[in-house]
């Protein structure tokens, strides 16, 4: 009888694992019991050793039908073993998805861009609500002329990295595992530079301004940013450049506050305009006319703090739906100062309001 382990309890998955099972399964317990985690542990190079055979088995569809069958007697009276080199090989594959992008197996230098820049605009209120275009002033690495960005002095050329033959990358074995890692001569690039462009000292870009057109959406609002593709930092050696990201802030607006996309203003109103109702006019923000007012219609009463809403003459909306609402808010002005004639009136009213409030309540204890 076959002191072996049975090949799913090694892995700790059931009989009816997919694929998928299997593969993650894997990854887990190899990372575990990996030699290089387990330095002087004999018994994770064992487990080690154990789990890279399940898996090897489990993994090949025919092997797997003759074990579930047949146990391990089928497949050492069948398959004439499975040796160190097939094991070497699940674990390149597997260790080389599981380390992508640090580690993998093949090496070659991946493709890259250059950096990415932060800039900031301020716009007016108006701006921010209409939409407008800015020639932005950028100052970052560009491009160098007299290389053509290449970092290479002009009538020479960049050469293939002698350590990684070109790759970018170098590979070492430990263990059963061969782990790839960016070359340290040509940091990745796969080319060296022996003669330098003076002007960019071999770095293929210098730092200058430069001007950028932006456009900016209506209805963008402070705190939101734009991406100008291609318009950041450019790459080394030529590859393409990164993206240009612009920070929005809004001026505040005397006349409004945005809230979304509302506008919140204040119309200041007479007492009797209050008190008789009356049509008043109220600013407005629209894209070609500073000075645009709209009529609002006071109704007799009004309270000083009382709000009204104008739909559709707010900010417009960024998926370009309509516009908000212009919510105003109204505020009775008190004179601070009377002329004798206004004095006099306003004392007659008072006499007269009050004389009107008293008879209303001897009404009211009437009626009870």
């Amino acid at each position: 009888m076959s002191s072996k382990r049975d090949y799913y309890e090694v892995l700790s998955v059931s009989r009816e694992a997919s694929v998928d099972d299997l593969r993650k399964a894997y990854r887990r317990e190899a990372l575990k019991h990996h030699p290089d985690r387990n330095q002087g542990d004999a018994a994770a190079e064992a487990k080690f050793k154990e789990i890279n055979e399940a898996y090897q088995i489990l993994s090949d569809q025919e092997k797997r039908q003759v074990y579930d069958q047949f146990g391990h007697a089928g497949l050492d009276s069948s398959a004439g073993g499975h040796g160190m080199g097939d094991v070497f090989a699940h674990m390149q594959d597997l260790f080389s998805e599981m380390f992508s992008g640090s580690m993998g197996f093949g090496g070659g230098a991946h493709a890259r861009r250059g950096g990415d820049l932060r800039v900031q605009a301020r716009l007016t209120l108006r701006e921010a609500a209409f939409g407008c275009k800015r020639e932005l002033t950028v100052r970052a690495p560009a491009a160098c002329t007299d290389c053509g960005g290449s970092g290479a002095k002009a009538g020479s050329k960049a050469e293939g990295c002698p350590q990684c033959r070109g790759t970018g990358q170098v590979s070492n074995t430990r263990g059963f595992v061969m782990f790839t890692s960016t070359c340290g001569r040509c940091r990745g690039a796969g080319r060296v530079i022996k003669h330098p462009c003076p002007t960019c000292a071999g770095q293929g870009a210098v730092e200058r301004a430069r001007k950028v057109n932006v456009t900016f959406p209506a209805g963008i609002d402070a705190g939101q940013r734009l991406r100008v593709p291609g318009q950041g930092v450019p790459g080394p050696n030529g590859v393409p450049p990164g993206d240009l990201y612009v920070e929005v802030d809004v001026e505040a607006d005397p006349r409004f506050e945005r809230d979304g996309v509302d506008l919140v203003a204040r119309a200041h109103v007479l007492f009797t305009e209050a008190a008789l109702g009356a049509e008043v006019r109220v600013e407005a923000l629209e894209a070609d006319d500073e000075g645009a007012t709209l009529p609002l219609s006071l109704p007799p009463g009004t309270q000083s703090g009382e709000v009204f809403t104008l739909k559709g003459h707010g900010i417009p909306r960024l998926d370009g739906r309509g516009r908000g609402s212009l919510v105003v808010v109204v505020q009775v002005d008190v004179p601070k100062a009377l002329t004798t004639r206004a004095r006099e009136l306003v004392e007659q009213l008072g006499e007269e309001l009050r004389s009107s409030a008293a008879t209303t309540g001897k009404r009211a204890a009437a009626a009870k």
